[in-house]
């Protein structure tokens, strides 16, 4: 088995993807797509021409998109592990997985990428409509996940190794508060996760990269 990750710590769904390799205690090459390495991402671009990370490369298949890796890595290397076998729970796993990354990590990256542009290019209607869209999803799910250890049900699954950093990174940009404890709970309880504990302390060193610091609350 040859397993190769192109990636950056910092990127939520690279996170994504790394929760479930260090939960699944998976070998793999980690390939760090950075600036000081064009050389990497010319060869992510010649795998995947849409340039998007991650990717993992399986004995030379090239595997886009965070939730496909997953699935990947489960069918292939550990069954049952990150994807239940019962279709009411795996239905349920797939239902919050997309809630994650549509109503969530989207609107979440909304607002950063918003940051970025010029002041004069900026889009404060769609920042607007972004937090509106994270207020009506964080209501939604602290009502949904209410009585569950985990996204699904009682076993951790590859919706929690999304919700982790999606979370995570909504909470800076739209804080919980008092109001989602449900929500709040859930992402302590995944913070203390190993895997995502590793996942979370390797992309330290490059959270200052976030335009419009680190919150106050976030530790």
């Amino acid at each position: 088995m040859t397993l190769t990750l192109y990636a950056h710590p910092l990127s939520s769904y690279c996170q994504k993807a790394l929760i479930g390799l260090y939960e699944l205690d998976l070998p793999f090459e980690f390939r760090f797509l950075g600036p000081d390495d064009p050389a990497t991402f010319g060869e992510l671009l010649r795998l995947w021409p849409i340039g998007k990370f991650p990717l993992l490369v399986d004995d030379g298949i090239a595997l886009p998109e965070a939730s496909l890796i997953l699935e990947h890595l489960d069918e292939r290397h550990a069954p049952g592990r990150l994807v239940p076998a019962d279709p009411a729970e795996r239905m349920e796993m797939r239902l919050i997985d997309r809630v994650i990354d549509n109503y969530v990590a989207t609107p979440q990256q909304k607002t950063i990428a918003d940051r970025m542009r010029p002041e004069d290019k900026r889009d404060p209607h769609g920042v607007d409509e972004a937090h509106a869209l994270l207020e009506k999803s964080y209501t939604w799910l602290d009502q949904r996940l209410a009585g569950r250890a985990w996204a699904a049900g009682e076993r951790f699954t590859l919706a929690d190794c999304g919700a982790a950093p999606m979370l995570f990174y909504a909470d800076w940009v739209h804080p919980f508060g008092d109001r989602f404890p449900t929500l709040s709970a859930y992402l302590e309880r995944l913070r203390s996760r190993p895997a995502v504990q590793r996942a979370f302390d390797e992309a330290k060193p490059y959270r200052h990269m976030v335009l419009g610091g680190i919150p106050a609350h976030v530790v």
